[in-house]
């Protein structure tokens, strides 16, 4: 399953097959795949990040923030607008602020490199059975 957020990206949980000389692991692992504005991204890299076609993506749910915040769906959706807009051009300026998303991980722009590094919590959380190849992949 994967959420879209409007103008920043999509997250999502993938498997993914590791084959070792002894055995064969299936992993869940958390990946991003970005979706912004091309102007703000000019000359800056980031990882091709594909998610499958199988993976179902919903967006993001401004009602459930909204009874989680206790504030209305419109200012919860208006908030995230602005947030993201504001990162927008924070990168269009080169400016290299990082994009903390609670307890998934942190979205940052380090030497033109924009990255989305997960906490290990958010990683070992997803994975039960094999948390440390899963912590190796992201």
């Amino acid at each position: 399953q994967g959420v879209l957020v409007p103008g920043l990206g999509t997250f999502a949980v993938v498997r993914k097959q590791i084959d070792s000389v002894e055995e064969m692991y299936v992993v869940r692992r958390p990946v991003f795949q970005l979706d912004m504005d091309v102007s703000c991204l000019r000359e800056l890299m980031f990882p091709m990040v594909m998610i499958p076609g199988d993976i179902e993506i919903t967006p993001l749910d401004y009602w459930w923030l909204s009874q989680t915040t206790s504030l209305p769906p419109d200012v919860v959706r208006n908030c995230v607008q602005e947030t993201i807009l504001l990162y927008s051009f924070q990168l269009r300026d080169r400016r290299n602020l990082t994009f903390a998303f609670g307890d998934i991980g942190v979205l940052s722009c380090q030497d033109n490199f924009l990255c989305m590094r997960f906490h290990h919590t958010c990683v070992a959380g997803l994975e039960s059975w094999y948390p440390w190849v899963a912590l190796l992949l992201t």
